[in-house]
């Protein structure tokens, strides 16, 4: 296992908490946690059509937000990459900005790029991915 740059993660806010923490503040509570920055995106659910809110840590590569599919190594996709992988056009709450975004699975050729990005904010990542066989995506976030 790739434990060498495990970060062990304080997980005192975490879930709803962490959402509700965040958007009532605007971020100033939530927008660093465990010293990474983390985004709300905001997306509808595939067989509901209900809004769902999930934080995430992300990473900037130009105009666009990175976010990783991790689960923290789970063996399936979490709920809010197969939602927007059904319906692309997602919301973004970074701080008090909201921003209205498409969002992309990273191409196999772009993919080695986006994650040492993506690795450099959280470098938990990589443990992550060796806990599965199950290729992590990373999804490119961009403005619309």
């Amino acid at each position: 296992m790739a434990e060498g740059n495990y970060v062990k993660a304080d997980l005192t806010l975490l879930g709803k908490d962490h959402i509700h923490a965040y958007q009532d503040t605007d971020g100033e509570v939530g927008y660093l946690w465990n010293g990474v920055p983390t985004l709300l995106l905001t997306t509808v659910g595939r067989r509901t059509g209900a809004r769902r809110t999930t934080a995430l840590i992300f990473a900037r590569d130009g105009d666009d937000y990175l976010v990783v599919a991790s689960t923290g190594g789970s063996p399936r996709d979490p709920d809010w990459y197969l939602n927007l992988s059904a319906n692309p056009a997602v919301e973004i709450q970074v701080r008090a900005q909201h921003l209205q975004v498409v969002a992309r699975t990273a191409s196999d050729d772009e993919k080695p790029r986006l994650w040492k990005i993506v690795t450099d904010v959280w470098p938990n990542y990589d443990l992550y991915q060796s806990r599965t066989t199950r290729r992590i995506p990373v999804v490119v976030l961009s403005p619309a």
